[in-house]
């Protein structure tokens, strides 16, 4: 058993009551990391109390509900983190009050706040780490669990689009394989939209901003999304549908949380590393794909001057190399 793997199930033996949360707004890596973890742990020890925690989020129902919990206990218990490299974004309570913390995650490192840590940026998602977990120790895994694995691996890929190599491949099939996963129906689940959604992607597309640098942007009002009869999460998901159109090179949907006062950037890269940038405004992520939340309206206007500027650099760089 590799140290790593090792070190986790061992923190995971120790304990009788296992925290399992991931980063706010949570997209289907986040979830079907979590909850794939939350269940095989379930599985593997009945007599454990295991909590999946954080915000619940309608739309992925299909991965099943997360746990209420009035209080915690942050001295006897363990919490295991997925998916979030930084403090400020873990979507639990008083996070910095717990006493033993594992880390689980994929993304460029941001802050070190994990007794273990297994970090691999090569990772194609972190449901993709956690299945790696699972087939190195005696965690147990189940249909049900593959098939929120599967889902996660295949979301933070954009079906094996992106952040992808031959291992990725090689362990879906396996896993497909192995657990007989009706892919067609996990992939329903996903990518199937009910018709306010597509007509909201028909407005955006209409209305998205595209400069001569091939930076495009969109401000999208939650009374328009409300229109629509969609909803913010939906909106930002959409995202990854303007993939590979020729006069884009980077892409950005903002829209604003009323209820939290609060600005959500998601950001889309076909060239220029976009999460150094995001880092400047209090975001971060991938190199090409990346996300900001900040209360200040002018800081989201300097983070799109700083994204259609490093465009502008990237075409230059590219004119120099003779690639145009």
């Amino acid at each position: 058993m590799n140290n790593i793997y090792k070190s986790i199930y061992n923190e995971i033996k120790r304990y009788k009551k296992i925290y399992i949360a991931r980063h706010i707004g949570p997209d289907p890596d986040a979830f079907g990391s979590q909850m794939a973890l939350r269940d095989s742990i379930r599985l593997t020890f009945p007599d454990k109390e295991v909590y999946a925690v954080g915000t619940t989020v309608s739309r992925f129902k299909y991965f099943g509900k997360v746990d209420k919990v009035n209080s915690y206990d942050y001295e006897n218990s363990l919490l295991i983190v997925v998916d979030t490299p930084d403090i400020k974004r873990v979507d639990i309570d008083e996070f910095l009050s717990f006493k033993h913390v594992v880390k689980i995650d994929h993304h460029p490192l941001v802050d070190v706040f994990g007794d273990v840590e297994y970090i691999r940026e090569d990772a194609s998602s972190a449901s993709e780490l956690v299945l790696e977990l699972l087939e190195n120790t005696k965690l147990k895994l189940s249909e049900s669990i593959a098939s929120k694995i599967f889902i996660g691996i295949v979301s933070d890929t954009n079906r094996f689009l992106y952040g992808t190599n031959d291992k990725t491949f090689l362990t879906v099939s396996n896993l497909v394989k192995k657990y007989n996963l009706e892919t067609d129906k996990l992939y329903n689940l996903v990518y199937s939209k009910p018709l306010s959604e597509v007509r909201l992607m028909g407005y955006i597309a209409s209305s998205l901003k595209v400069d001569k640098y091939g930076f495009a942007n969109i401000w999208i009002d939650e009374d328009i999304i409300n229109s629509f009869g969609a909803d913010i999460s939906a909106a930002s998901n959409m995202i990854n549908d303007f993939n590979n159109i020729n006069e884009i090179i980077v892409w950005t949907f903002v829209t604003y949380d009323v209820k939290n006062a609060l600005y959500k950037v998601n950001i889309r890269s076909r060239g220029p590393v976009i999460n150094e940038i995001a880092a400047k405004y209090n975001g971060g992520g991938h190199k090409f794909a990346s996300g900001v939340r900040n209360t200040d309206k002018s800081q989201i206007e300097e983070l799109l001057k700083d994204l259609s500027e490093a465009c502008r650099e990237y075409l230059e760089k590219d004119d120099k190399n003779g690639n145009n």
